[in-house]
Parts: C-alpha cells; structure tokens; sequence
C-alpha cells in the first residue's frame, strides 16, 4: 500500500511526532535549519551528502563524484561542515568527510515524498 505525501506545512509535525526529543520552536532554530537546509539546496552538495550516507569519502574521490575543480569542492564541503552536515577528518594529507548525523536519508526520504513527480502546469486564464 502506497503512504499518502505529507503536506509541506505538515513535515516538522511529522517528524516531531516521531522524533525522540521535542520539536522546539524559536528564530534560532528556525535560522539554524534554514542553514542546514541552505547546505543542501544545490545538486553538488546533495551529492556529497548521498554519497555519504554510504560511509566517509576522501576528498579526492568527492571531487570526483561532483566533476568539478578542488576550490569548487572544497567549498561545497566547507558550507557542509559550517552547517553542522559534515564532520572531517586530517590523516596525513588526506581530509575525509562524513555525516553529523546518519538521519539525514530519513529526511531526505520525507522530502521525496514531498516531491511533485510531474510537473504542474496551470493555466493563467
């Protein structure tokens, strides 16, 4: 049986409702999930992200995951890091990412039934 998609305005009640610990409601926690939310909302970051869920990454093969120079990277993964997304590691001359947080596919898994599966197009008149 298919699960009904949850309106917008009704996932931080649905993942309250299921969470562990209370949903709370201020302007700091709201500026600090539009940050975490910022951190994801570009396709090369949520990327990463994906691919992460997986298990940590070197920078190297993260760079090659995206396709792009090191300088784009390395600042995809220090807006990340800055959001509380990722956590990093220095051994030798490597850095290796990985989630803050492994609850990160059920969020994303919430967003995808949020997800329009086709596009929506309504006449002006």
């Amino acid at each position: 049986m298919r699960k009904k998609a949850l309106a917008p305005n009704l996932l931080f009640g649905y993942l309250a409702k299921y969470s562990t610990q209370p949903m709370p409601t201020n302007k700091t926690v709201s500026s600090k999930r539009a940050a975490v939310i910022k951190a994801l909302a570009h396709p090369s970051r949520l990327l990463i992200a994906e691919a992460l869920m997986e298990g940590e990454m070197c920078v190297c093969d993260l760079k090659e995951l995206v396709g792009a120079d090191m300088s784009t990277v390395s600042k995809h993964l220090r807006m990340m890091r800055e959001a509380g997304v990722l956590v990093s590691d220095k051994r030798g001359l490597n850095i290796y990412y990985r989630l803050a947080c492994d609850c990160l596919g059920d969020f994303l898994r919430c967003l995808d039934q949020l997800a329009p599966k086709k596009a929506i197009t309504k006449s002006c008149c």
